[in-house]
């Protein structure tokens, strides 16, 4: 009877701490997603007042991508080696307001790109985030645990960039001087809440894994899998055009028409809650009219909405765009996702999904990028229409070819 009595006591005892510790996590993560949105709205005009260049802005602006396209894959390869992943966690944090600093008080676009790379790198950490907060849950749970962090995460982007504008007007009360001198509060702000993530996670208690020795030979052999390769590679596209625009462009474009910092911040807060309501109704319409077909509307949308920014005159218009784009990205990412690992052994997906995370992130890096140097040969708008057919081309092309690909890839 006391054998038993102890055992229960222990279960209880184990399920709380397990409650807990989800808990840390949520805050963790939460804040973690506010250090790197809080200055996200008005970060392109940021930018844009310490150069002439819009190509420069567009460098600025992709190091996030491209830091993130770099690490991703190598970080979640090396902290499964190690056996350890909240080292890499409370790295992540530390770096994501090391780059806010860095960027809030930049006295050039150089620093800026500093800033910016060094916010890459502490987005690169959201790999191991995601493994160590699914890792809580039971396998059976995975879903669950998956679709939690990401409402999770999805508050926290939609409620930072929403207060970035007015946290603008109260820098500029306190700090008065030029038009862009209350920017810094937001970015302050920022690496406030990464500290906060520190102190949110340091008490959680992480159980080390084994080590497990990386297979180099089997992530070659994904890397040439089609049925994997290509929804990324879509992905890739897709991210190209929203990072190009939502993050980047658009809010240039909004500043020229005359929208203000709180404008330009609750468009974008607009934009990230059109995406997690197109979200979460993605999985019930791809089973009413299959994956492709989802793609295929996606890619439409995402043109739609980037013709309709190169042709806006009126801020209805940008918002207007904005929505197209935020349910085209809303039905894109989580079904190209599901698509880069439906063939994949439950033993690969962890690398898959590494896999499929640096792909697209190369997009997130391209899209302001190259937008920036065509915007600076061709011009704003019309390098939004250039990349809008070149979108609808490449999408519609690509999502045939992946539907016919990944069937024979299935059957094989």
């Amino acid at each position: 009877m006391k054998a038993e009595i102890a055992a229960k006591t222990e279960a209880r005892t184990g399920a709380t701490a397990q409650r807990r510790t989800i808990a840390i996590y949520a805050v963790a993560v939460f804040l973690y997603w506010i250090s790197l949105y809080l200055y996200l709205p008005t970060l392109p005009a940021y930018a844009e007042s310490k150069t002439d260049s819009l190509a420069l802005v567009g460098t600025a602006l992709s190091m996030y991508g491209l830091w993130q396209a770099l690490v991703r894959l190598p970080l979640g390869i090396v902290s499964d080696w190690l056996g350890r992943r909240k080292v890499f966690i409370l790295a992540g944090f530390a770096l994501s307001g090391l780059g806010a600093y860095l960027v809030g008080t930049a006295g050039s676009i150089n620093a800026v790109i500093v800033g910016r790379a060094v916010t890459g790198l502490a987005a690169g950490t959201w790999v191991p985030l995601v493994v160590a907060f699914s890792s809580l849950f039971p396998p059976e749970d995975a879903v669950k645990a998956s679709s939690l962090l990401t409402f999770i995460g999805s508050v926290g982007r939609v409620l930072a960039t929403g207060v970035t504008g007015t946290l603008n007007q109260w820098g500029q009360r306190i700090w008065g001087g030029g038009p862009f001198a209350g920017y810094p509060l937001a970015y302050f702000g920022a690496a406030t809440a990464a500290v906060l993530a520190i102190l949110a996670l340091l008490p959680a208690r992480e159980e080390r894994r084994p080590p497990k020795q990386p297979s180099f030979s089997a992530l070659g052999r994904l890397i040439t899998r089609k049925d994997v390769l290509l929804p990324s590679l879509l992905s890739t596209v897709a991210q190209y055009g929203n990072w190009m625009a939502t993050f980047t462009y658009i809010p240039l474009l909004a500043a020229g028409l005359g929208a203000s910092d709180v404008t330009v911040s609750l468009m974008l807060s607009f934009n990230l809650l059109v995406y997690t309501a197109s979200n979460l109704g993605a999985s019930a319409l791809s089973d009413r009219v299959g994956a492709r077909t989802l793609v295929y509307i996606s890619f439409v949308l995402m043109a739609a909405g980037l013709a309709g920014a190169a042709l806006s005159s009126t801020m209805v218009a940008l918002w207007a765009a904005q929505m197209a784009i935020g349910i085209s990205q809303g039905f894109a990412y989580p079904v190209l996702m599901g698509l880069s690992i439906r063939y994949v052994d439950d033993a690969q997906r962890s690398s898959a999904m590494g896999l499929h995370q640096s792909v697209y992130a190369i997009g997130m890096f391209a899209g302001p990028w190259l937008g920036g140097v065509l915007a600076d040969g061709i011009g704003l708008r019309p390098m939004f229409g250039v990349t809008a057919g070149a979108i609808l081309v490449v999408g519609l092309l690509g999502s045939t070819l992946m539907d016919g690909r990944g069937q024979r890839e299935a059957a094989a």
